[in-house]
């Protein structure tokens, strides 16, 4: 049978009087105060429903600037808020958004001062591996979208680092991986920033890393590195999440030195490997990736000096070579001095001809002339040349300036032998010799004027002019 409804009752008064109900569960038949019958409503709920898990789409998610998350779960017929306190929204793996389907575990409560229910989470996780590649694919689209992912960011990879800086676990096997092939490569430098992972906390700890070797001084005590490799190894989308958080992400991008992402294995593909400068498909291909080969480079440098020997050796080379080709092009000496030497014949035998001709020749106008010569010819031509000679004789002596000593003259000479025709060149010789047809006598000249009354010296008479020299007589040949 239904309880008795109130309209069955007497008519309400203008007074409230106590009226058996459900109060009386108390004893008492007095009405509840709102306090009392929110507060009895808030024990049922939390006593009925003390832990649920309730799968919902996440709605209005607000963190306040106390920390705690306010957030609504809903699906196709109804809603119901939720709460989350500082603590536990500190503690997610995720970073809750509109859209995202999760499953909330926690407890029903009420709150009074809206007069409402909701749903104090303890703990969230995302509903399914599909809906948490529904929320990578969202993040990724809204970082890409402010250029975080953007090529033009990369930077080129120091070539050969001397400080490299790797955020990873300690404990794990990546570590060894890297410092083992980093040794096998080139020896170098390695500073490991330990962290977490994987699970709660991973995310900020990994950020703080890349930020704390960034923010390292260049001659501090620890060297900032010249390179950092951010590495873990494989597992599934929800051991890589922690690389796929936003603090990860900008932490990367912001970076001040180059980045290597070498997360998981090479199928794996997290938002930091799209943020990173290069991006590895394994911790050791990461090592691969910070420095070459010491074996190859120390091949490459004897290669470079000895290309750099070739090339200073070249141009000598080449002129040489060059030396060698104009060296053939000239003429031999034997093709330059073989014209010369058939001319040289040649006159030779021209000049031999030539001196035979004219030799014969001549022994022919000798035999010609032989043929006319005569005695009487002879004679006569004799005779011609002695009257010239005879001649040429006479005109001879009749020059000769001692002839004139026969008839009694004197010729003054000097030291010099020079024969002196005037007083004055006589009075300024030391000595003088006179010349006299029998001899010559030495004199001193006295000096001194000459006398008024001396006579005037006679002019002297001019020479006769040579007589012209008789022809002379003809070459026989």
């Amino acid at each position: 049978m239904l309880p008795p409804s109130h309209s069955d009752e007497e008519p309400a008064g203008l007074v409230a009087k106590d009226t058996a109900g459900d109060n009386a569960r108390n004893g008492n038949n007095e009405a509840l105060s709102v306090s009392e019958i929110s507060a009895l409503l808030k024990r049922t709920v939390e006593d009925r429903f003390g832990y649920v898990r309730v799968r919902g789409e996440l709605s209005g998610v607000k963190r306040a600037a106390s920390g705690h998350v306010y957030l609504a779960l809903k699906d196709e017929n109804a809603r119901l808020d939720g709460i989350m306190w500082r603590g536990t929204a500190q503690r997610l793996a995720f970073q809750p958004e509109d859209g995202l389907e999760v499953i909330a575990t926690g407890k029903l409560t009420t709150y009074p001062g809206r007069s409402n229910y909701q749903m104090v989470i303890e703990r969230m996780e995302v509903a399914g591996e599909g809906a948490l590649l529904a929320l990578l694919a969202k993040t990724k689209a809204r970082l890409e979208a402010e250029g975080l992912f953007a090529p033009a960011r990369k930077r080129a990879l120091p070539y050969l680092p001397d400080v490299i800086g790797v955020v990873t676990s300690p404990t794990g096997a990546v570590i060894r991986d890297i410092l083992h092939r980093l040794a096998d490569r080139f020896p170098s430098r390695v500073l490991v920033w330990p962290v977490l992972v994987q699970g709660q906390g991973a995310a900020e700890q990994v950020a703080a890393a890349i930020r704390g070797f960034s923010a390292l001084p260049h001659l501090g005590p620890i060297p900032r590195p010249d390179l950092v490799i951010v590495a873990r190894g494989g597992g599934s989308i929800e051991d890589l999440w922690a690389f796929n958080e936003e603090a990860v992400v900008r932490a990367i991008a912001e970076s001040q030195v180059p980045v290597i992402s070498a997360v998981g294995h090479e199928t794996d593909t997290t938002l930091a490997d799209f943020a990173a400068d290069r991006r590895a498909p394994t911790p050791t291909a990461a090592a691969e990736m910070a420095v070459p080969v010491r074996a190859d480079l120390v091949t490459q440098l004897a290669e470079l000096a000895l290309r750099e020997r070739r090339a200073v050796l070249r141009p000598l080379q080449l002129g040489r070579e060059r030396l060698a080709a104009r060296a053939d092009r000239l003429p031999r000496l034997e093709t330059l001095l073989s014209p010369q030497a058939q001319k040289l014949d040649d006159l030779s035998d021209r000049l031999r001809r030539g001196l035979t001709d004219r030799t014969q020749l001549a022994c022919g106008d000798l035999q010609a002339a032989s043929l006319r010569l005569s005695l009487p010819l002879l004679t006569a031509r004799l005779d011609r040349a002695r009257d010239r000679l005879e001649a040429t004789g006479r005109f001879l002596r009749s020059l000769d300036p001692d002839r004139v000593l026969q008839r009694g003259y004197v010729r003054v000479t000097g030291p010099d032998g020079r024969t002196l025709v005037n007083r004055a060149d006589a009075a300024a010789q030391d000595r003088l010799s006179l010349h006299f047809r029998d001899g010559a006598l030495a004199a001193m000249p006295l000096g001194g004027a000459p006398a008024a009354d001396a006579p005037a010296r006679a002019p002297a008479k001019p020479k006769p002019a040579p007589r012209p020299a008789p022809p002379q007589q003809g070459k026989l040949l």
